[in-house]
Order: C-alpha cells, then structure tokens, then sequence
C-alpha cells in the first residue's frame, strides 16, 4: 500500500511549486518529484518518441521538451498517446518511491502538477500553491517568454487554480515576495509537524 502518509503538492503552471518544494525540502520535509520522473523516464523513452513523434523531437540522447511541448499542446491526439505510456510508467515510478517514504512514518510531499485533473492518486491530503490568475498569467509570461494566447491557453488547459484552492486541504499563498512564500512554508511545516505529533 503506497500513500500512506503521502501529501499531494500541486498548483498551477508558474504557480511556483518548484520553488515551494525547495522551500519545504529546506525545511525538512522529504519531497517526491513527479516532474522529475517523468522527464527522467520521457529521456530514457526517446527511441519511443524518435518512433511515434519524429526525429525533430530528440537531440542526442534526450527528448527535446519544448519542441515536444508546442506539439502536445496543440494537438490532443498526440497529447492523448504520450500521457497512455507516460503516465504508467510515473505512477509505478511515484508508488515505488512512496512505499520507500511510508517505511518512515512521517509525512511527505508528492509534488503532482496534475493532481485534481487526473484524480489517479489515492492521496487524502493536499497543499495548493496559490497565486490569483492575472500573476499567475504575469509570471508564465515572464518566464517562458510566451505571447499572451498561448500563455493562456496553456494555463486554461489546467482546473482553474480558484477551483485547486477551493479543493485543497492547506494552501501556501504566493502572491507576494519570496520572504512571505518562506514564511508561509515555514508555518505550513510547523503545521504538518503538530498535526502528525498530536496523531501519534
């Protein structure tokens, strides 16, 4: 049984969850990256993407993402092929690391960008890294240099960051600077670490 003390991490694109994740490693918490596996095993999968994409798509050894990316979003029937053999492979990936964690008996994260979307993982509890849309669309733009359609429709291909709010069991507000996000993960920790002591 994998998950026990799982904790999903979620949010939206350039919502900020890599950085929270590094905040919360910081301060103790023991993170599983999905993003990771998944372009760890998408790097060992590239004769598949070679084969069913195109050469156009691997440079070398690897899997040219953002070339990838341009297709996956923009054509669902490609977008539907890679996430049937991806997204098995991760899950096994995740559950293995999982059951790794568990044998700890404290809590961690499981850092899932499509949590809410693919309801795949039965975890019971999840933090939403949060910043309202217009930063959220402000930021993407800024970081992936993206004209604003595209920005948007990449952002809208996601469950409205309100609704991941809504849904979640904490939320980390990113809305601000980088001194409030650390002081907004360094009391969701604190929080994580009194619910777990008065558990045990």
């Amino acid at each position: 049984m994998a998950f026990k003390y799982a904790i999903a991490l979620t949010g939206g694109i350039a919502t900020g969850k890599s950085t929270v994740a590094s905040l919360l490693a910081l301060n103790g918490m023991r993170v599983i990256d999905a993003d990771t596996i998944s372009h760890e095993i998408l790097d060992a999968s590239c004769e598949w993407v070679r084969e069913n994409f195109g050469d156009e798509f691997v440079d070398g050894s690897k899997v040219n993402r953002a070339k990838l990316g341009q297709l996956i979003f923009s054509n669902s029937e490609a977008k539907k092929k890679l996430e049937e053999f991806l997204h098995p492979k991760i899950r096994a990936e995740i559950e293995r690391r999982s059951k790794k964690q568990d044998s700890f008996k404290f809590p961690y994260l499981i850092d899932i960008p499509l949590f809410f979307e693919n309801s795949a993982y039965d975890i019971k509890e999840s933090v939403v890294v949060y910043v309202p849309k217009d930063i959220q669309l402000e930021r993407f733009m800024k970081r992936n240099g993206y004209p604003k359609e595209e920005s948007l429709r990449r952002i809208e291909s996601q469950m409205d960051i309100e609704e991941k709010r809504k849904r979640a069991t904490w939320v980390i507000d990113n809305s601000k600077d980088l001194k409030h996000l650390q002081r907004e993960c360094e009391e969701f920790v604190d929080k994580i670490k009194a619910k777990y002591l008065e558990k045990k």
